[in-house]
């Protein structure tokens, strides 16, 4: 069902938040390059918006379930490369030094939520950095529609988000060794030029 959703919007809306990458991807850049990162992994990659701002400075592998968004992702930013598959079942024999995960971990239900991070994980080499990013609870989305879980909403219908708290944040990372924390709001804009604004926490780890 996710991916039916991702997919026909791809398919229908093209590049849907526009072609300027997140200012959290050049806050994570930086943060890579601090601890020697040289290989980054991006799950969810979508149509390679983010994954281009990466591209120049480290080599980059993104995992993507749209066949829409790998196709323009390929086009869009040639110098990564893109595999089809799930974030929550990635299918690479290999370990990376960095992994951005931007707007995902929101997407899903504990359980999974879960198995997203454990699966990145398996994915990180040892003393390896992790930037995730997700919705707030500052949000004003927060809150709307009817509740899946504590802090989970179906806020638009047939979408439903995760909005956490620092302390519910740091609680899924707890087995890591927290680098920092914070808020941003982010700004995106689309083909037509037409903004959308929310507040994203951020929160970048190191496996011990």
């Amino acid at each position: 069902m996710v991916n039916e959703y991702w997919d026909q919007r791809f398919k229908a809306e093209g590049m849907i938040w526009g072609k300027e990458p997140s200012p959290t991807a050049y806050h994570a850049i930086d943060i890579f390059q601090e601890h020697g990162v040289q290989s980054v992994l991006i799950p969810g990659g979508g149509y390679g918006r983010n994954s281009k701002a990466f591209s120049p400075h480290f080599q980059v592998e993104a995992v993507e379930l749209s066949p829409d968004a790998i196709a323009m992702a390929r086009e869009w930013d040639p110098d990564c490369h893109y595999i089809e598959g799930s974030a929550l079942d990635i299918k690479i024999d290999k370990t990376y030094d960095g992994i951005y995960c931007y707007d995902l971990l929101h997407l899903f239900l504990m359980s999974d939520r879960h198995r997203l991070i454990q699966c990145c994980d398996e994915h990180l080499r040892k003393g390896g950095v992790m930037y995730f990013t997700s919705f707030s609870d500052e949000d004003p989305n927060n809150g709307i529609g009817k509740q899946l879980e504590s802090g989970t909403y179906e806020y638009k219908e047939g979408k439903y988000a995760h909005f956490f708290s620092e302390e519910d944040l740091r609680e899924h990372f707890s087995g890591y060794r927290i680098v920092e924390t914070g808020t941003v709001e982010e700004i995106l804009r689309n083909q037509s030029n037409v903004s959308h604004s929310y507040l994203l926490r951020y929160i970048v780890v190191q496996n011990k």
